[in-house]
């Protein structure tokens, strides 16, 4: 992992706080797209059925990982509390707030190493996108197989998925309240350049606001 001072953000490049400054007060977009910088990413694997294993998780992040398929408990604010994403029976990333995924991942790894458990530090293998807007749904579905009708795919849901061919972690937030689906991108940092530019084409029919995140 880089040292703090080293860090970029996978789109550092593009100045997009910069962009979001320029377009602060834009109105009319019926996209909202931003870059999520540094949050922490925990990938934990265990088994859901040991009681130990799940008592233990719950003890350091604060809840237990949820074994619904398809599924995440937390905040749509990570940064204010941890949010577990189910990805496979017996797999979850955990997202946490920039700067705190060392230390959540020394506590994690300590509480179930003795449980069958395992944590990998993920947070520099994934660049996080937040989309939101009236027309943030329609945007997807232009590259995305899953069925994202608000009935299918919930605030709280998520989804192991294709979006524009890159292979991306979809995550439906809870934060509705903005006149539209609120979704969260996960992609591997070597795809982002890429998927950025093609969910800025997809949206330019609707109008793009870039936002601080």
């Amino acid at each position: 992992m880089a040292e703090p001072y080293q860090r970029q953000s996978a789109l550092a490049y593009l100045g997009l706080a910069a962009r979001a400054a320029a377009d602060r007060g834009k109105s009319g977009a019926g996209v909202r797209l931003g870059e999520r910088a540094f949050p922490g990413q925990l990938d934990l694997r265990g088994d859901p059925g040991n009681e130990a294993f799940m008592e233990a998780v719950s003890g350091v992040v604060g809840r237990a990982p949820p074994v619904i398929p398809n599924t995440w408990t937390g905040k749509d604010d990570s940064d204010e509390d941890p949010r577990v994403l189910w990805l496979t029976p017996a797999e979850w990333l955990i997202v946490t707030a920039t700067g705190a995924g060392d230390t959540l991942a020394g506590k994690l790894a300590a509480a179930v190493a003795d449980r069958g458990g395992s944590v990998v530090d993920v947070g520099d293998a994934r660049a996080v996108f937040v989309l939101r807007g009236p027309n943030a749904r329609d945007v997807l579905m232009k590259g995305c197989p899953l069925d994202l009708h608000p009935d299918a795919f919930r605030p709280g849901d998520c989804a192991q998925s294709l979006l524009a061919r890159a292979a991306v972690i979809l995550c439906r937030r809870k934060d509705d309240a903005d006149a539209g689906a609120s979704f969260e991108v996960h992609v591997a940092r070597s795809f982002a350049a890429y998927l950025w530019a093609w969910l800025e084409d997809a949206a330019g029919e609707y109008g793009v606001q870039v936002i601080e995140t």
